[in-house]
């Protein structure tokens, strides 16, 4: 600090160089610099240090500091104090891709030479300096992803040698005047994209005939694209997508002879595609998706034989797929034309587009078969035909495929079976057949697929056994196999890397234990295996699953008891075990799991009391215990149950009375208790329960005394049934007023 106030106090008398050494010293004072400032060291003679040895530092041949480039150099600071007056030659200062903050001084003006200024990925902020308007001579102005906000001044529009403008990524509003941008003459590149400019794009911007890059998108411009921007004869990019605009594509934009890429997306655009866009001859790259756009894809596209990327999806376009394209398109990589209405073929010509790497067509209304001709896509990554009306078999020429990713067909009427050779396919990771017309079995080639982490398959007519080595890859995360004629026994390694997260099998004819690798896969989200044949101990088959949301297994032969592991299952929200052989005691740890809403031990042998169960579970909206071993009261504690909708103890071994604050679960549409040995008289506080709708049926029980008179006030319930009881006295008249009742049973003796 001393020599630097030693040198400050000698300033006047001191050369150029050792000026711009200082400066450069104080500013690096001030910073948080990385190792690479290591070099920045004043000498003991400060009026002899060069700084033209310093790193990212530049001179001319007499000595001057003409650039500096500190790019990539981890800084963290400001340059509040950096002194733009010290460096009179400096041409180029590039600081872009560091951690710096603040604003831009006012008196960067100062820099009169400076051609090159770059402060992209940073993080400054505030508004832009009017002063900036001084930096007469900048050829390049780059202020590329930081946080700079508020309007862009009108003197920018001062800089009439720019020819490159990068202020996108920034929080920049307002509209962008038509002065600023009429008169940057110069300009060649405008990137403008990722603010929160609004209003019309200025029809002077098509005075700039220089412009080659504009990019304006992600902002709030409305008004439609303007048609003179088809006047630009220079221009080669045009980015407008994610504005508000509006309105039709003029077709003044096929007078753009030079344009590579046109970028239209998700603008509210609600015209159909001008012909005239086939004048294009350079276009390489179109993207129109996510629009309102009508009609047939124009047949003068054909004459665009640059094009390599071609996007309309998620609009209202109809009609086929012109077949012509591909003759042309040549150098096509992406065709996507999803979520239309186009019908018809796939056309065989297709096939002619041998560098195509992605494919989708999926959510239209096309139909017939897949060509063969697919099979000449060699480079094909990604295929997505899903949701269409296609019919005839998977074709074998897609085995040739081998670089293909992804192969998603699902939702249509594809029947057959799938290839034999698809373990051919050896870079396939995601494969959907699902609700398609499939049959025959599963290819035993499939579990040659090192890289398969996505199969589903459910909803279809295949059967025989799952290979037994599917999984051995250890990167399964998804399987359905659902609704399906499968038989045999599931492959115990089909969870052999731990890493399943979604697994259904259900409504098969699966048998034998569950696949042990289960009780350890601890990103488990989702399990349906209900309604096939499955035995063994349920507490060997499942473990500690901290991600687990939904498990049903509704329907099988599953024995054991029910472990106090469910209670870490912290994500549980729906537990479907209905239809088994579990015993034991339901742990009260499970009711206690914070997201759990959904229950149905129904139809097993559990057994113990309700007491211990019921005292907690305040999320709970479905509880299904019927058809159990069940006994003891109904503990008071239920009508803590706030959400409980549906509540089902029927046919087990519960007695006592029904607790009147069973009538606080106000949410509850369904109450069925019948079947037990519950005595004493009905609730009035039952009357409360006005969301009933669906059921109340205290029936086969022990219950004496009248009818509640308040159950008349139960004007939803649609099923109500207290027979088989020992209930006395008349039917209230209040229920005359339950005018949704469509199946009153009443008591055998009354």
């Amino acid at each position: 600090m001393f020599l630097l106030l030693v040198v400050a106090f000698s300033l006047c008398c001191s050369p150029p160089a050792a000026t711009e050494a200082v400066a450069l010293a104080r500013w690096k004072a001030s910073l948080d610099p990385a190792p690479s400032l290591a070099s920045w060291r004043l000498g003991p003679n400060t009026s002899a240090t060069s700084t033209c040895s310093w790193s990212g530092v530049t001179c001319n041949s007499a000595g001057s500091v003409v650039e500096i480039d500190l790019a990539d150099r981890n800084l963290t600071g400001t340059i509040a104090a950096f002194d733009f007056r010290s460096f009179p030659n400096l041409i180029r200062l590039n600081l872009a891709n560091n951690k710096l903050t603040g604003s831009i001084p006012a008196n960067i003006s100062a820099l009169s030479r400076l051609n090159y200024l770059d402060l992209s990925n940073n993080y400054f902020h505030g508004t832009l300096p009017p002063e900036i308007s001084q930096l007469s001579e900048i050829l390049e102005l780059n202020l590329y992803h930081n946080k700079f906000g508020g309007l862009v001044p009108r003197q920018i529009s001062r800089l009439r040698k720019l020819s490159y403008l990068d202020l996108s990524h920034n929080e920049f509003t307002g509209p962008i005047l038509d002065t600023v941008a009429g008169n940057l003459t110069m300009l060649e590149i405008l990137y403008l994209y990722e603010n929160k400019f609004t209003g019309q794009i200025p029809a002077s911007i098509s005075s700039l005939t220089r412009l080659e890059k504009l990019s304006l998108g992600a902002n709030n411009f409305t008004g439609g694209i303007q048609p003179s921007l088809g006047s630009i004869p220079s221009l080669r990019i045009l980015e407008l997508d994610q504005n508000p605009l509006g309105g039709p594509i003029p077709s003044s934009l096929g007078n753009l002879r030079l344009l590579e890429s046109l970028g239209l997306n998700m603008a509210g655009l609600n015209s159909s595609i001008p012909t005239s866009l086939g004048s294009c001859r350079n276009l390489s790259y179109i993207n129109l998706s996510g629009n309102q756009l009508t009609g047939e894809l124009p047949l003068s596209l054909a004459g665009i034989g640059a094009m390599m990327e071609f996007g309309v999806s998620d609009n209202l376009l109809s009609g086929e797929i012109p077949g012509v394209f591909f003759w042309s398109w040549t150098n096509l990589i992406s065709f996507q034309l999803q979520n239309n209405s186009f019908t018809g073929l796939i056309p065989p010509e297709i096939g002619l587009a041998r560098n195509l790497t992605t494919l989708f067509l999926y959510m239209n209304k096309l139909t017939g078969s897949i060509p063969l001709e697919i099979g000449n896509l060699i480079h094909l990554v990604e295929i997505d035909f899903s949701d269409n009306s296609l019919s005839g078999q998977i074709p074998p020429t897609i085995v040739k495929l081998h670089r293909l990713t992804k192969l998603h067909l699902q939702i249509n009427y594809l029947t057959g079976p799938i290839p034999e050779e698809i373990g051919n396919m050896t870079a396939l990771q995601s494969i959907v057949l699902n609700t398609n017309q499939l049959s025959g079995e599963i290819p035993i080639s499939i579990t040659e697929l090192k890289d398969l982490y996505f199969l589903f398959l459910y909803n279809n007519n295949f059967r025989g056994r799952v290979p037994p080595d599917l999984g051995k890859n250890g990167l399964l995360a998804s399987v359905s196999f659902s609704i399906n004629r499968l038989s045999g026994e599931l492959p115990q390694g089909l969870c052999k890397g731990y890493g399943l997260v979604y697994f259904t099998a259900s409504e098969n004819n699966f048998t034998g234990r569950l696949p042990s690798c289960l009780r350890n896969c601890s990103k488990l989200a989702r399990v349906r295996l209900q309604l096939n044949h499955f035995t063994g101990d349920i507490a060997e088959a499942f473990g500690v699953h901290p991600e687990l949301r939904y498990l049903e297994l509704t329907g099988n032969q599953l024995t054991g008891g029910l472990s106090r592991d469910w209670g870490r299952c912290v994500k549980l929200q729906s537990l479907i075990l209905g239809g088994n052989r579990i015993t034991g005691e339901i742990p009260p740890e499970i009711l206690s799991l914070p997201e759990l809403g959904e229950v149905d031990l129904s139809s097993n042998l559990l057994s113990g009391e309700l007491l211990p169960i019921l005292s907690n579970g305040s999320k709970v909206f479905s509880l299904n215990l019927s058809h159990n071993q069940i006994s003891g009261e109904i503990p008071p504690a239920i009508g803590d149950l706030s959400e409980l909708q549906q509540l089902d103890l029927s046919g087990n071994r519960i007695l006592g009375l029904i607790p009147p604050q069973l009538g606080e679960t106000n949410k509850l549409q369904a109450l069925d208790l019948s079947d037990n040995y519950l005595t004493g008289r009905i609730p009035d506080e039952l009357g409360n329960l006005v969301s009933l709708q669906i059921l109340l049926d205290l029936s086969n029980n022990s219950l004496s005394g009248p009818i509640p008179y308040n159950l008349g006030k139960l004007i939803k319930l649609e099923v109500l049934n207290v027979s088989h009881n020992k209930l006395s006295g008349s039917i209230p008249n209040s229920f005359s007023g339950m005018v949704s009742l469509n199946s009153w049973i009443s008591p055998t003796t009354i």
